[in-house]
């Protein structure tokens, strides 16, 4: 039979007639359930003809009874066949799917997409066996060509951000899931989408507690209902609902499929079947209610032995009562017993502890006679003295820093025993402050040990025995800081004041005695070199002048003023004597001033306590108003209260010793600039002594005073050597040279020679040697640049002469002394000398044999044109006659008359220092040789056959060389 629509003339009486009918009702659900699953169309076709029986009108009330006898049958007939379908799907799905990805499903909807055509699929929510536990949302679809399923797409259950019901009053099978972008679904049924919708509200409570947004949702779906104190149960119901689905296990499989092989048709009759294990059920429950029946002597039996073991139990109740009753009466003795030892317990307590805050009052807040004594009046000049001030002093001390306990400060002998401790130490801090006061006082105004009175030895007064008196009251400063802040500040003050006179004297003594060694005991040079004079700045010096030798002629001494002349003195004033003597008067100054700064600074940080804890820098150690040049830089910040804030009390040592030492960096640069007076190159020396005495202070402390003024000082310095260095390249600029002499070896090469040999000795092993190799390649560059010069402008002395006979000794200098960073030059100096000496060797020989030279040149330049070389001989003017004729003019005797004037004219062009002249005639002689054999290969070339020849052979000219080598 045809599924048939319901005829629309009755259409609207039906509604009336079945309106708000649960009947009609669930038909119409079922319909929406089943029709999208009815693939035989059995359905269809059923609910189509029932429809139409209802559009028929009601005639009797019997008539209309059977009527809704049917649609129920039928309703609950298909019902049953819509929910076996579902559940067949979802064994199947479990089975194929899921369980072979150890996945389990906990929810499953049929759905297709809303808007399009209708394809239908099922969304299933599902867990993973294994933990950590995913929830998983998944697109199961049938697949067209076959009848099973397949996985067409998986969403993560946390990627799912909002869940849209659409509507929660009204029943609306369309919902959103919002994952990476919206999902539209219209479910098969609005009972389908709410079950699947509570379930992923489940799990997502259970596995995933995130905040997901359910959107148009009843609140009875989502559980809000529950009370509080119900959670217990509804997660237990959560668990059940989501664990429905259990899989049989083998053994249950196993004990089926042997009952079906019991009965033949447990397959083909399910019906049959089920009634046969009905009946066995039946007779099972009948024989367990015999086997009671059967056992109820026993029972009785059973309830005797009760009723004697409960009369039993009654004595046994009444024995423990008497028993308790004795026991309460003991108990109310003991807690008597009890109170009674708990008062006589706090009593004792509380005795004891009166005991114990005497005796700590009595112990750290009592000073003994012996102690007070020794503040009021004790020795401050005897060991003996000292020592009992000192301990009287800490137990003083330690007295006014117990920490007291709650309640002590209302005694008034607490009061009065504090009161007396605050009277001692301001009586003991001033008898303190005022000895103190005395000795530093005493020390500032000694005159006994300047040292303008003795010349002799250029040292400086020991102070350790000063150090050493006063580093016994070590520890009362110590107690004087704690204790009394603005007298301990007030010492500090007074002891840079005046040592810092003391030192002032004798700094300036020693300076007076160094410059007098360093310049000469007369007056005159005094007055030459202006002791008083200028202030320079620091650099360094070596102690291998011993070493050192002077290199050169007395004519070359001559011909050149001193590389050492920055101060218009000569090198003859000067020799290795008065280098040796200046390097070590300048050791001598740095190595006396050096430790008496660190055995200073050492007695500061013990004697003041400056070397643990941060601390405030005192108004002593405010450095005073700065010089125009800054030596001696202030690192601090002036605040409002006249104080500076360093960052320890390293810094407060460094500026207290800027203060006592403020005369070292002016009297150093003095001495530097008379250094430097005298001799520029003294510069080098105190570059390297300067140097190695900063890079140890910094290894010490590189934020020391000495580290600080040293470096400060090797600025000074490095710009002197600076000075010395550019002052030459400014003499190599301005040299001039006579017209009327030979050039000779540049005065400024010679210099330079002179210069690299002392800076290497000076130098040697130093570690400022990066300085001296960047002066190197400045001057070196000058020297080129002003070689070229200088040989361009000469007139008395050829070009090349000048550029061989300088490059080469500037090639001999390096060669010798192994500059390493001067490789590049010396290759370059070789080079040039090369060149130089080629250049000069052919230009000279054009003219012994000028004639013969032209005749050749223009032979070469017929060839040069196209002319076929045994074609020239037919040219008019290098034609065979005018060949020989040339020749001619060339025999043996003319060419060595033309070579021994040329020997003398290559004598007469270069100087004897060099001593060049025998290896440029042998020059001219190689030269000479391969100029012949050009000529006579040219002859063979040109003219053969012809039989000419020259008129002198290369063995003539070899004795034409040696006897005017040897003639001279």
């Amino acid at each position: 039979m045809k599924a048939r629509a319901p005829r629309t003339l009755h259409r609207e009486t039906w509604l009336r007639h079945w309106e708000g009918s649960p009947v009609l009702r669930a038909l119409l659900g079922l319909s929406s359930l089943y029709w999208p699953s009815d693939t035989t169309g059995l359905f269809r076709e059923e609910t189509s003809d029932l429809l139409e029986l209802l559009c028929l009108p009601r005639s009797t009330s019997q008539q209309t009874v059977c009527l809704k006898t049917e649609v129920e049958k039928f309703v609950v007939r298909h019902f049953d066949l819509a929910a076996s379908t579902m559940t067949a799907i979802k064994h199947a799905l479990q089975r194929d799917i899921f369980t072979p990805n150890d996945e389990r499903l906990l929810g499953i909807v049929n759905v297709c997409k809303a808007g399009k055509k209708k394809k239908n699929c099922f969304l299933c929510a599902t867990v993973t066996t294994e933990r950590p536990v995913q929830v998983k949302v998944v697109k199961v679809k049938k697949s067209d060509k076959g009848d099973f399923y397949k996985r067409q797409q998986t969403w993560e259950l946390r990627d799912l951000t909002v869940v849209d019901a659409k509507d929660a009053s009204k029943e609306n099978p369309e919902f959103d899931l919002h994952f990476e972008k919206v999902y539209k679904w219209l479910a098969s049924s609005t009972a389908e989408k709410n079950s699947f919708i509570s379930c992923i509200w489940k799990l997502n409570q259970r596995y995933l507690r995130k905040k997901m947004e359910f959107v148009n949702v009843s609140s009875q779906l989502l559980e809000e209902s529950v009370p509080s104190g119900e959670s217990q149960s509804v997660a237990g119901g959560d668990e059940d609902a989501l664990e429905e689905y259990q899989e049989l296990s083998a053994r249950e499989e196993q004990d089926i499929e042997s009952m079906m092989e019991m009965c033949e048709f447990a397959v083909s009759n399910a019906e049959a079947f089920a009634e046969k294990l009905f009946k066995e059920l039946q007779v099972l429950d009948g024989a367990n209610i015999q086997s009671i029946m059967a056992s109820e002597k026993q029972v009785n039996i059973l309830m005797q032995l009760l009723d004697e073991a409960l009369a039993e139990v009654d004595t046994i109740e009444g024995k423990l009562s008497s028993y308790e009753e004795m026991l309460q009466s003991v108990k109310d003795q003991m807690d008597q017993i009890s109170q009674s030892n708990r008062l006589i317990q706090i009593s004792n307590t509380n005795n004891g502890k009166l005991l114990d805050e005497i005796q700590f009052l009595v112990n750290y807040m009592d000073l003994s006679k012996g102690h007070i004594r020794a503040l009021q009046e004790g020795d401050l000049t005897s060991p003996r003295g000292i020592e009992a001030c000192i301990s009287a002093s800490e137990a003083l001390l330690q007295s006014m820093n117990v920490a007291l306990r709650p309640g002590h400060e209302q005694l008034a002998a607490v009061n009065q025993q504090q009161k007396l401790f605050a009277e001692l130490r301001d009586t003991f801090a001033r008898r303190l402050t005022n000895h103190l006061n005395n000795v530093f006082v005493h020390q500032g105004h000694d005159q006994s040990s300047t040292l303008s009175q003795n010349t002799a030895e250029l040292t400086l007064p020991k102070h350790s025995p000063l150090h050493r008196d006063l580093l016994r009251y070590a520890k009362l400063m110590e107690w004087l800081k704690n204790t009394h802040r603005e007298k301990y500040e007030g010492l500090s003050r007074t002891y840079v004041d005046y040592m810092n006179r003391l030192y002032e004297r004798e700094i300036k003594d020693f300076f007076e005695v160094a410059k007098i060694k360093m310049a000469g005991t007369s007056k005159e040079a005094k007055g030459k070199f202006g002791l008083h004079g200028s202030s320079g700045k620091l650099t360094g010096s070596t102690s291998s002048l011993n070493k050192l030798t002077v290199q050169g002629s007395n004519s070359r001494r001559s011909q050149s003023s001193s590389l050492l002349d920055m101060g218009n003195m000569s090198a003859s004033d000067l020799d290795v004597a008065d280098r040796t003597k200046f390097d070590k008067i300048f050791e001598q100054v740095l190595s006396e001033l050096e430790p008496l700064c660190l055995a200073e600074q050492d007695f500061i940080s013990k004697f003041f306590k400056l070397q643990q804890h941060q601390t405030v820098l005192p108004p002593l150690a405010q450095p005073e108003t700065e010089e125009a040049d800054g030596s001696v830089p202030s690192r601090m910040a002036p605040q409002a209260d006249h104080r500076h804030s360093v960052s320890s009390e390293k810094d407060v040592v460094r500026l207290m010793m800027n203060k006592i030492f403020q005369s070292i960096e002016p009297e150093l640069n003095s001495l530097i600039a008379l250094g430097d007076k005298i001799d520029s190159f003294h510069s080098l020396y105190m570059l390297v002594k300067m140097s190695h005495h900063v890079w140890t202070a910094e290894n010490v402390d590189p934020a020391s005073f000495l580290s600080t003024t040293l470096g400060n000082v090797l600025v000074t310095v490095k710009r002197n050597f600076d000075k010395c260095i550019s002052g030459q390249i400014k003499q190599m600029e301005e040299v001039k040279i006579s017209k009327k002499s030979k050039v000779g070896i540049l005065p400024f090469v010679t210099r330079f020679e002179e210069f690299a040999e002392l800076a290497e000795t000076i130098f040697r092993n130093a570690e400022r040697r990066g300085d001296l190799d960047k002066a190197y390649v400045k001057l070196i560059r000058a020297v080129f640049m002003n070689v070229e010069k200088v040989a361009s402008e000469s007139q008395k002395t050829p070009r090349d002469v000048v550029m061989m006979e300088n490059f080469h000794h500037i090639f001999s200098t390096l060669s010798r002394l192994k500059i390493s960073c001067l490789d590049a030059e010396r290759r370059e100096a070789k080079h040039k000398y090369t060149d130089h000496l080629q250049s000069y060797v052919i230009n000279s020989l054009g003219q012994p044999l000028e004639k013969l030279n032209h005749f050749f040149e223009g032979v070469e330049a017929r060839v040069a044109q196209g002319v076929r070389e045994e074609e020239v001989s037919y040219q008019l003017a290098f034609n065979k006659q005018e060949l020989r004729k040339v020749i001619k003019e060339y025999p043996g005797k003319e060419v060595k008359k033309g070579l021994d004037n040329l020997y003398k004219k290559v004598d007469k062009h270069l100087c004897e220092e060099e001593s060049l002249l025998q290896v440029v005639w042998h020059s001219m002689q190689d030269e000479f040789i391969r100029q012949y054999k050009h000529f006579e290969g040219l002859i063979g070339r040109c003219y053969p056959g012809s039989g000419i020849t020259m008129e002198f052979t290369i063995q003539d000219m070899l004795e034409y060389f040696s006897s005017i080598a040897q003639s001279h």
